[in-house]
């Protein structure tokens, strides 16, 4: 496929954007980089984390307890992932580069790799998203039809009661097959990898080698093998549906817009920033708990437009967005509520579940 080319219109929507953002953060005296508020949640998610795998492993509770400490295990992964890696590996955590290379490692101790996700979400994903063809996050065939330029498969009619099923698989299949087909492959979907270097063969294969220790042979040695594996079977689908669900309520639901790719370049009419607004959905952004929980990736239109601003800064800056938005006529999307988004996100699996 071949990347599409937005247009670069004189009077630049994103060029307005940056400048009103810059101007907040030169006012506000403020940093776009995290603070102390990111740093005490790290730290409060990796304890608990911590403290909760020890417990399981050492203290073997009970099967009903075993059974929360499982999925809230998952949570905290998913949270992890959210709120630590995702900053880091947009180098929005810290000023530091170092810190930043540290906090999107703690992807790696948790199973995937880094690397793999830097192309794959920074690259490809940001870039273009919601463009069948090269955004693999659209990639979910055969179980899922996520827009209506895919194929669709007998399967699908039933999309919108089994999703939760497949989203629960995430994990599972992220660290056992799909980062394994990158590295093997060379390429994200229909992208090419860029070239690794040593060291990073060297850290795809050591923290996978961790991972297998921690959450596989460590367990079972404690445990027994049984125990080990539906205790790890109910960790990983309530981490893979926690981190499917966060994504898709943000990118595929009934108002955002998707494009095809082709084997040409293809000229798309919005620019870039205006493309993203189009593609992209906030949700329940005044409750606080999902926000911190997630990472403020429910403020997900603010990520794509400023991804090396921290989350802790979307809340502030979404005003000036919506603003902005609101003086050159472009749609905002946001759902008040979760379980509006999720209404949505399910209605829009039943429209795709429908052969056209």
């Amino acid at each position: 496929m071949a990347a599409p080319k937005f247009s670069k219109p004189s009077n630049s929507f994103h060029s307005e954007l940056k400048s009103r953002i810059n101007a907040y953060f030169t006012e506000a005296g403020k940093s776009p980089n995290g603070n102390y508020k990111l740093y005490t949640k790290a730290v409060i998610l990796w304890v608990s984390l911590v403290l909760v795998y020890v417990h399981l492993l050492f203290f073997t509770p009970v099967a009903w307890v075993a059974i929360i400490e499982s999925i809230i295990l998952g949570g905290l992964t998913a949270s992890i992932g959210f709120n630590v890696m995702h900053d880091g590996s947009h180098g929005s955590f810290s000023k530091y580069k170092w810190l930043n290379e540290l906090a999107g490692l703690s992807i790696n101790v948790l199973g995937a790799n880094v690397f793999m996700w830097n192309t794959k979400h920074n690259v490809i994903h940001h870039a273009y998203t919601n463009i069948d063809g090269i955004d693999d996050d659209l990639d979910a065939k055969p179980l899922l039809r996520l827009c209506e330029t895919q194929k669709h498969y007998k399967i699908h009619r039933f999309q919108h009661w089994y999703f939760w099923a497949a989203y629960a698989t995430l994990y599972l299949y992220w660290v056992f097959f799909t980062d394994y087909n990158k590295y093997f492959t060379k390429r994200v979907g229909s992208m090419p990898l860029k070239p690794m270097k040593l060291n990073n063969h060297l850290v795809f294969w050591s923290f996978k080698a961790l991972h297998a220790v921690l959450f596989v042979g460590l367990p079972i040695f404690m445990v027994g093998f049984l125990p080990w594996l539906i205790g790890f079977l109910i960790y990983s689908f309530a981490t893979g549906f926690v981190m499917s669900i966060v994504f898709q309520l943000a990118h595929t639901v009934e108002d955002t817009q998707f494009l095809a790719a082709s084997e040409t370049a293809v000229k798309v009419e919005d620019e870039w920033a205006v493309h993203q607004l189009k593609t992209t959905a906030n949700f329940a952004t005044n409750n606080k708990i999902i926000s911190w929980l997630v990472g403020g990736l429910n403020f997900q239109i603010e990520h794509h437009l400023f991804p090396k601003v921290s989350h802790i800064h979307y809340p502030a800056i979404s005003k000036i967005i919506k603003q902005a938005c609101a003086d050159y006529g472009i749609n905002y999307i946001e759902y008040p509520k979760m379980r509006m988004a999720v209404a949505s996100h399910v209605s829009h699996l039943r429209q795709l579940a429908k052969p056209q």
